[in-house]
C-alpha cells in the first residue's frame, strides 16, 4: 500500500515531464522552422528537426492565428489529446488535478499499441499562444515503464536497506534481550535454589531493563523462600526423629515425679503438682502435634475457667517473680472468667511472658523490670494485655514479628514462639496483636466466647 502511494503520484509526474520536455523541444524546432522564409522547411530538414524534437508533426497558435509549422507526410488519426497547459501551470498541486493524472498515467499503461495522441501546452508569455504536437505514444510508454522499474529497484533496495536496520535494532534491542529472559527463566526453572541462575539485570531504563529487574528480585525472593521452605522441611525431619525419644523421656520423668508425691516435704509437695501438670502438658503436646511445621494444633477443648489463677501458674512456671530483678503483677479481678482451653491457653501465657522476661533481661543498661498480665471483660469477650518495662520491639522485627523464623528480636531465636501464640489464639476465633506505644512492649490478646447456636 505504501508503495503504491508512491509509486503512482511519481510515475504521474514523470509523465507530465516527459511531454513537457517533448513541447519545449517542439517549441526549439518551431522557432528553428522561422528562421526560412514563409516558414517553408526543406523536407530533410524538416524530418531532422522533427527526429529530434521526438514528435510527428508541430502546430502553434500566435496571435489567434493557427499555422502548422512542421507538417507530416500523410494522414494521422488522432486516438487522445492532453491539454498540459493547466497541469503545467499549477504544477499539478490540487487533488482533483494530481487524481487526474494518476488516471491519464494508468490509461497509458493499459491502452493498445499504436495509439497517436496529440498534446497541447502553452507557448510564449502570452495567455493565447500555444504549441501542439502529434506523437506516437509507444515512446512514452516505454520511458514510463523505465521509470517505474527504477522506482521499483530503488524501493525494493530501500526496503531491503531499511528491513535490514529494522531487523538488527529490533534484535538488539527487543529480541536478543527477551530470548535471554526467556533462556534464564528456563535455565533458573530448572534449580531454582540455584543463586548463581538469577536473572542479572542490565542498566536499562526501559520496560526491557524494568522486567530483567523485577524478573532478578522475583527470583532472588524465590530462591530465599525455596531456601527458607527447604530449612523448614529439614527441621520438621529433625524434630519428627526426636518426638518419639523426647516422650519417651518425658514419660521417664513423669514415673520419677509420681514417686515424689510421697515424699512429705511441704516445699515438695508444693512443686510436684505443678510439675507433674507441666510434664502432662508437655506429654500431651507431644503426642498430639509438633511446635511448628506439617502437623496442625488440636481443636481447643474450650471451658469457662477462672483467669487468674492460670496466669499464677504461668508466672510461678516462669519462676516469677525474681526478687530484685523482674516484678511480676496480674492485674484483674479474682472472680474473671474466660472461655478458653486450659493448656493452649497457657502456652500463649507462657510464651508472652518468657518473651517479656528475655527483653528485661537483655537489656543492658537496665537488667530489672517488670510484667504486668491486665485483663478485662468487654460483653461475650475478655481482653488481655501483657505488657512490660523492657526495651520494646525494634522497629525492624515490627513487620515479621508474627512470621516463623523472621520476627525473633534476639540473636539466635527462632520467632515461633508468638507464631504458635498466635496460631492458638486465632483458633479461638481471636486475634493477637502488639499495641503502639512508648516504653517497652505491649501485646493484646482478644479472646471471644464461644458462639451460642
Amino acid at each position: 500500500m505504501a508503495e503504491a502511494l508512491i509509486f503512482l503520484p511519481s510515475v504521474a509526474n514523470y509523465r507530465v515531464s516527459w511531454l513537457a520536455e517533448r513541447l519545449t523541444a517542439a517549441q526549439l524546432a518551431a522557432l528553428a522552422s522561422e528562421a526560412f522564409p514563409g516558414g517553408e522547411v526543406p523536407s530533410a530538414l524538416r524530418a531532422d528537426l522533427l527526429r529530434t524534437a521526438q514528435v510527428r508533426a508541430i502546430a502553434s497558435r500566435r496571435d489567434g492565428q493557427r499555422r502548422l509549422v512542421l507538417p507530416v507526410d500523410g494522414e494521422l488519426t488522432i486516438d487522445a489529446v492532453y491539454d498540459l497547459r493547466g497541469e503545467l501551470a499549477s504544477m499539478g498541486s490540487g487533488i482533483g488535478m494530481k487524481l487526474g493524472q494518476i488516471r491519464d498515467a494508468l490509461g497509458v499503461f493499459f491502452a493498445s499499441d499504436g495509439r497517436i495522441i496529440r498534446v497541447v501546452g502553452a507557448s510564449g508569455s502570452e495567455s493565447g499562444d500555444l504549441i501542439e504536437i502529434v506523437i506516437p505514444e509507444a515512446p512514452l510508454k516505454a520511458a514510463m515503464v523505465r521509470y517505474g522499474l527504477n522506482i521499483l529497484g530503488l524501493s525494493i533496495i530501500i526496503s531491503l536497506l531499511t528491513a535490514a536496520v529494522v531487523y538488527f535494532a529490533l534484535s538488539r534491542l527487543l529480541v536478543k534481550p527477551l530470548t535471554r529472559i526467556t533462556r534464564n527463566m528456563l535455565h533458573f526453572s530448572e534449580n531454582p535454589e540455584d543463586p548463581s541462575r538469577i536473572m542479572k539485570a542490565s542498566s536499562r531504563i526501559d520496560e526491557v531493563g524494568i522486567a530483567e529487574r523485577e524478573l532478578a528480585s522475583m527470583q532472588t525472593e524465590l530462591a530465599g523462600l525455596l531456601a527458607q521452605k527447604n530449612r523448614l522441611a529439614q527441621l520438621g525431619l529433625a524434630v519428627s526423629k526426636i518426638n518419639h525419644d523426647l516422650r519417651n523421656m518425658l514419660a521417664n520423668a513423669q514415673l520419677i515425679s509420681d514417686r515424689l508425691v510421697d515424699v512429705p516435704d511441704p516445699t515438695v509437695q508444693r512443686f510436684v503438682p505443678k510439675l507433674i501438670a507441666s510434664l502432662d502438658r508437655a506429654i500431651s503436646f507431644c503426642n498430639s502435634s509438633l511446635q511448628f511445621g506439617g502437623a496442625t494444633e488440636a481443636p481447643p477443648r474450650r471451658e469457662l475457667m477462672r483467669l487468674k489463677p492460670l496466669v499464677e501458674d504461668v508466672a510461678e512456671s516462669q519462676g516469677l517473680p525474681r526478687d530484685g530483678q523482674i516484678a511480676f503483677f496480674a492485674d484483674m479481678e479474682d472472680t474473671l472468667r474466660i472461655d478458653a482451653d486450659r493448656d493452649q491457653l497457657f502456652r500463649v501465657m507462657s510464651n508472652l511472658v518468657r518473651n517479656a522476661m528475655q527483653a528485661i533481661e537483655g537489656a543492658e543498661d537496665q537488667p530489672t523490670g517488670e510484667i504486668h498480665v491486665a485483663a478485662r471483660r468487654e460483653g461475650r469477650k475478655v481482653i488481655v494485655d501483657v505488657t512490660d518495662t523492657g526495651p520494646g520491639v525494634p522497629a525492624r522485627a515490627r513487620d515479621n514479628l508474627f512470621k516463623a523464623f523472621q520476627g525473633s528480636t534476639k540473636k539466635g531465636g527462632t520467632g515461633l514462639g508468638l507464631v504458635i501464640a498466635s496460631e492458638l489464639v486465632q483458633a479461638h476465633g481471636g486475634t493477637l496483636k502488639l499495641m503502639d506505644g512508648d516504653g517497652g512492649a505491649h501485646f493484646r490478646i482478644e479472646l471471644p466466647d464461644r458462639s451460642v447456636h
